[in-house]
């Protein structure tokens, strides 16, 4: 039984005169978290269109659960769901309302007990009668990786969902996130948080320069880190300070 969930091999993309990916490489395993970090303008968002249909890669192989990207999109689009910066909600409805609708569009058998049931695993049954415009911050976020769960997708794209969230309410999604890789969902995170990756992740990635330079767990990447005592105290790195040495940046002080 094949046990990956994501593979990307040779991945290339340009942009007019602008090599964005040079050649990447990596895999994910089922139920999974893993953490796709990089600066702006790395390539993170390009990796997750490309993965997701929404665009085209000028060469190299992507597959997700066994569907070729560019061969075989519709398998791709049913065994996905992509979570972006900004709540995918209308504002108008109230959260069982945004929850029935998506549900009635993706063909779902009983959409109202759906979207009950999620309401319900979500925390939001309280809110559920609430326009939706009307929901914090975090509310909005959980409310709409909710809606991404409607057809039980076996992978979950989350290109920097906490964006603009404030602490309490990124502590709350990543509670879900566990939740949902505990399930035996697979999450490809991006996300410029790096504590987030540290918090989340089962394996993380850096892309620098249009290619992975290192990936491995949070363990795996402090082993690479020069130890460092201060009055006979190991400091350990943080995944921030892993990070900038692997880029060949100082932190600045």
């Amino acid at each position: 039984m094949n046990q990956t969930a994501i593979s990307i091999k040779r991945l290339k993309k340009s942009f007019k005169d602008k090599e964005v990916l040079k050649g990447v490489d990596f895999d994910v395993k089922k139920g999974e978290i893993f953490a796709l970090l990089g600066s702006n303008g790395a390539g993170k968002t390009t990796i997750v269109n490309i993965l997701s249909t929404l665009m085209k890669a000028d060469d190299g192989e992507a597959r997700i659960c066994g569907f070729d990207v560019n061969r075989q999109p519709d398998g791709v689009r049913q065994s996905i769901s992509l979570t972006g910066q900004f709540a995918a909600l209308d504002g108008m409805l109230n959260g069982r309302e945004n929850l029935t609708m998506i549900a009635k569009l993706r063909g779902v058998a009983s959409p109202a007990r759906v979207a009950d049931q999620l309401l319900e695993r979500f925390s939001l049954t309280e809110a559920a009668n609430k326009r939706s415009d009307q929901y914090s911050g975090g509310m909005k976020r959980r409310l709409d990786i909710a809606m991404s769960l409607i057809g039980t997708p076996d992978v979950i794209f989350l290109d920097e969902s906490t964006t603009g969230l404030d602490p309490e309410a990124r502590i709350e999604v990543w509670d879900t996130i566990k939740e949902l890789a505990i399930s035996g969902t697979t999450i490809l995170l991006t996300t410029q948080y790096l504590e987030e990756a540290e918090q989340l992740a089962d394996r993380i990635a850096i892309l620098h320069e249009g290619k992975i330079i290192k990936s491995g767990t949070l363990s795996e990447l402090k082993e690479m880190f020069p130890k460092a005592k201060v009055e006979y105290v190991e400091k350990q790195p943080t995944l921030e300070d892993i990070f900038l040495n692997i880029i060949g940046k100082k932190e600045r002080v």
